[in-house]
Formats: structure tokens, C-alpha cells, sequence
């Protein structure tokens, strides 16, 4: 699959929703939150056309029957994918449809912090936003690039905003 990387779409909001609803249809009411994250999260951001979706549960192992459903929706269970503490599920639309990642973790991980961390910081901080997509349209532009080359080269901007996203949030949840 060839990265590239996609203007802002206002819709992809619109196919979080429905994706949203598809899913939590498809496992036991309660069973998690899900929310939209990534760059397709944040107005106005270049991103990878790749709706990024967070699921919060109570304990990872609730998820661990709903392979079968959630691959009834078209999503592979890729396990942890190299991330312990996580579920990984991936969906591949095709054409000119987005896929969706899946990534799940339970509620005392501190992974959802910093994805909603992330994402709320660069929604609300149009500067930083700005150098993000900044970043991530040089290293396109600077010619083929794999998926570990492209995510290793955004690493320590993504680790310096998360961090202080991170101090942000709390901040302002004091």
C-alpha cells in the first residue's frame, strides 16, 4: 500500500460516526468509548487517509471474543502489532474510501491520554498543527518512504507535543 497523504477532509468526522456506530452495534452496549484520533481528527491537517479510531474498555481481554464480529465489519485482529497492552484492528475500504486502524487499550493505560492529548492539543494550537502537516508534507516530498521510515522521522516532533499535550490537559483538568 503507498503512503500518501491527503488535504483535510470534512467528512472523515462523518465516517468516524458511522464507523462509531457500526461498532459499538456489532459488541455488547458498554463494552467501550471510542474516539477519533489522529490527523484525520484535526481540522485542517494534512493526514494519511486513515480514520484512527481509540477504543477505552475496562480490561483488554473483553475484547478478545469480538474478533469475529468486529472481522464481520470487514476488520482484520492483528493483536497487539508490536504494542503491548493494546488490540489492534485494521479495515482496508479501498478505492477512494479511508481504512480505519482500530487501536484499543484498557481504561489504566496511558496510551488514550496521550492520543486525546494529542489530538485536542494540535485542534486548539493552529501553530503547532501547522508544523505537523508541515513536517509530514516535507517528508512526503522528499520522495518514496516506508510506513517505519515515515513514523520515525515524525518521532521526536510527535514525543515533544505529546508531552506537552500531556501537561496541557492535565492543566487544565486541575
Amino acid at each position: 500500500m503507498t503512503l500518501r497523504l491527503a488535504p483535510h477532509d470534512p467528512r472523515w468526522h462523518a465516517m468516524f460516526n458511522a464507523e462509531r456506530t457500526a461498532i459499538l452495534g456489532a459488541l455488547e452496549a458498554g463494552t467501550l468509548s471510542l474516539h477519533h484520533i489522529g490527523s484525520t481528527a484535526v481540522p485542517g491537517l494534512v493526514a494519511k487517509p486513515i480514520i484512527d479510531i481509540l477504543g477505552v474498555v475496562k480490561n483488554l481481554t473483553m475484547l478478545d471474543g469480538a474478533n469475529g464480529r468486529l472481522e464481520r465489519l470487514g476488520y482484520a485482529a492483528l493483536g497487539s502489532h508490536g504494542l503491548d497492552g493494546r488490540r489492534y484492528f485494521r479495515k482496508r475500504d479501498g478505492g477512494d474510501h479511508p481504512g480505519f486502524h482500530l487501536h484499543c487499550y484498557g481504561a489504566r493505560s496511558p496510551h488514550p491520554e496521550r492520543h486525546l492529548a494529542f489530538r485536542d492539543f494540535l485542534r486548539v494550537h493552529p501553530d503547532e498543527a501547522a508544523a505537523y502537516g508541515k513536517l509530514k508534507s516535507r517528508l512526503m516530498a522528499e520522495g518514496p518512504i516506508s510506513r517505519a521510515d515515515y513514523a520515525g522521522a515524525k518521532a521526536k516532533f510527535v514525543t515533544d507535543v505529546e508531552r506537552r499535550a500531556i501537561q496541557w490537559m492535565r492543566s487544565r483538568a486541575s
